[in-house]
């Protein structure tokens, strides 16, 4: 097993080295081979661990005294327990099909060799945070994806958007990044141990504010890496990087790092009220905000973006309420689903030859048939429709928060359920029916995608279909649940006592019928009526035009803190760096060279001028020397 621990990491790392060194010069169009072979053993690996991990095994282990400074002591060390392998399934799963995906997504690209080099480094990354027993570890390797992240967001660095993006996302994280940093800061300084289990087995006595602060310091973390509002403004940015990052970093991995972060604290946040009604307020809100504004949004990208801000509100509402396995268990089927649609809306651009704006889709039902229905599966699963993954995992957050007894928040999931079936099927109905709006001549050439891109649609739809029915049975108390049961079994589970009665049953008959509302409403707008859109449009001009701006949330941010930045940023340069620093250097340099000039003529090469020089330096010192003489006199 610790074999197995090692070599999942360390694979991805073996072949990120030899592919960034020798893939330009010695494997070319060849550059995939080494990533994609050892991200699949690393896949076969992480199934070993899932599979040992069903049977009882677990394994805490350290395997290298990493610092040790007086009573400063920090390991390697590698945690293995059904979060981690289940985290694990996720990561390794969508990893490998995203490798696979962009041998022909990134075919021909000049980056090729690099591009796979980074999705290695990103993997290793994301394998040792998960990994990872201790919070410093975990730390570094935090900000090691967004590091990968910045790296492959801005991967066409030539295009100034997708610099410019990548930038975006590596600042805004830093904010995030700072708080985790101090909350880590904080736990050694409260409990004198960095390792999960010193810390959760701790009997230290904390006080309430505390806790607080190390929680609400640790969530900071995590609305930055998962793209919480306010923090939430890199991710749908991030679409300028090449499709197949989106899926892996943006949908199904890095982004989901908070939610495991969070939830790997659960002994932290259960001990803080406060804090716990900070995350589930957090990411009640941010669902329902970034679902209204994916209602508005054109670019296919775009509108998933948003959907992936949203679902990992969901998310952060489970965990706030203490439904912790059942915000795992979204994270599952979210990342299964989510990292499908990503790659499905990549085939889409690839047909189209690049074009991105739904406005001027339509009618590739027909022209691409396989990207087509594997693309309906994963709408099906993400609106909640009755037997899909999301169906499941939906209900069980929106059945926690209702029996804690989080009534608003409860109406905000139901709402947000509503809001997403529609702008997915939207999407749907803008990209596939209808007359083509495209160029004639694109829409001429358009065709499916090769198989290595087609492949891993047709894989990952398979769990976005039946990842529910395999994790979520029976309802309330499934196979999740009662995997996840060690690790959560000191925390409060709201998700595991209550059982499956009549008001169960009744929600998630409600939680059917909004989905399937959702998407009856999508069709009659898009394909019954499509004069409807324009006429709602007119009607509520005012509301339309909040959300299609994003409620001026960049703007309000580039006119309170960018712009002042950039202003006080440039005083700074004009009177300290370049009249005082500058000046100063420039000045000394303007001195010496007067100086220089001046003697300049000493130095002429000319024997008579060198010769009166000696002559008036011998009377000068003559002249000297009968001074002295006659002030000893």
């Amino acid at each position: 097993m610790k074999a197995a621990v090692v070599l999942i990491p360390v694979l991805p790392l073996v072949s990120f080295m030899v592919t960034l060194l020798l893939g330009k010069r010695y494997f070319g169009e060849k550059s995939h081979y080494l990533p994609v072979a050892s991200v699949a053993v690393s896949w076969l690996l992480c199934m070993f661990l899932l599979v040992q991990v069903e049977r009882g095994q677990t394994l805490d282990w350290n395997a290298y005294s990493w610092i040790a400074v007086g009573g400063f002591q920090v390991d390697i060390g590698f945690l293995v327990d059904e979060l981690a392998a289940v985290m694990l399934l996720v990561v390794s799963t969508v990893g490998l099909m995203v490798h696979v995906y962009s041998i022909g997504y990134m075919h021909g690209d000049q980056g090729y060799y690099r591009f796979f080099a980074y999705l290695n480094l990103f993997m290793f990354s994301m394998f040792m945070l998960v990994l990872a027993n201790n919070y410093l570890l975990l730390y570094v390797f935090w900000e090691a994806v967004g590091l990968c992240s910045f790296l492959l967001i801005s991967f066409w660095f030539p295009k100034l958007s997708a610099s410019a993006a990548g930038t975006k996302a590596f600042l805004v994280n830093r904010v995030g990044d700072f708080g985790f940093s101090l909350g880590v800061m904080l736990i050694f300084i409260t409990f004198g141990t960095l390792s999960y289990a010193g810390v959760f087995d701790s009997e230290t006595a904390v006080g309430g504010g505390m806790m607080t602060a190390i929680c609400l310091l640790l969530f900071t973390g995590a609305v930055g890496k998962s793209a919480q509002f306010p923090l939430h403004v890199w991710l749908p940015d991030a679409m300028e990087g090449p499709t197949p990052v989106s899926s892996l970093i943006h949908a199904a991995t890095m982004v989901n790092a908070g939610v495991y972060m969070v939830a790997r604290s659960s002994p932290l946040f259960a001990e803080s009220e406060t804090a716990m009604l900070v995350v589930a307020i957090t990411g009640g809100f941010t669902a329902i905000f970034a679902a209204s504004i994916g209602l508005v949004q054109n670019d296919i990208k775009k509108v998933l973006a948003y959907s992936t801000v949203s679902q990992l509100g969901y998310m952060f509402l489970a965990l706030g309420v203490g439904a912790w396995a059942a915000g795992m268990f979204h994270l599952v089927s979210h990342g299964f689903f989510k990292g499908l649609l990503f790659l499905c809306s990549g085939s889409v651009i690839h047909a189209l030859s690049g074009e991105q704006d739904m406005r001027r889709m339509g009618g590739l039902k027909s022209k691409t048939k396989i990207t087509y229905w594997t693309f309906i599966i994963g709408a099906l699963a993400i609106s909640g429709a009755p037997g899909f993954a999301g169906f499941f995992s939906k209900d069980s957050i929106l059945a926690g928060v209702f029996h804690e007894g989080y009534y608003l928040l409860w109406a905000v999931g139901i709402v947000t359920a509503f809001l997403t079936a529609f702008y997915m099927f939207r999407l749907i109905f803008m990209t596939f029916h209808g007359e083509p709006r495209t160029d004639p001549e694109v829409f001429a050439h358009a065709h499916e995608s090769p198989p290595s891109m087609t492949a891993p649609l047709i894989i990952l739809a398979v769990p976005s279909a039946l990842i529910g029915l395999i994790l979520g049975l029976p309802p309330e108390d499934g196979h999740i649940d009662n995997l996840l049961h060690h690790v959560f079994a000191g925390v409060l589970p709201a998700e595991g006592g209550h059982g499956f009665g009549a008001v169960s049953a009744l929600l998630m008959a409600l939680s059917a019928t909004i989905g399937l509302g959702g998407i009856f409403a999508a069709w009659q707008f898009y394909i019954k009526r499509p004069q409807l859109p324009e006429m709602v449009k007119a009607r509520t001009g005012a509301m339309y035009y909040i959300l299609y701006n994003k409620y001026w949330v960049d703007e309000i941010y580039a006119a309170v803190i960018v712009n002042p930045v950039k202003w006080f940023s440039g005083v700074l340069w004009r009177f300290v760096d370049d009249a005082g620093i500058d000046g100063f250097v420039n000045g000394a340099a303007r001195f010496f060279r007067g100086v220089g000039k001046a003697l300049r003529p000493t130095q002429s090469g000319r024997l008579q001028a060198y010769l009166f020089t000696m002559f008036i330096g011998a009377l000068a010192l003559l002249a000297a020397w009968v001074l002295l003489q006659t002030g000893q006199g």
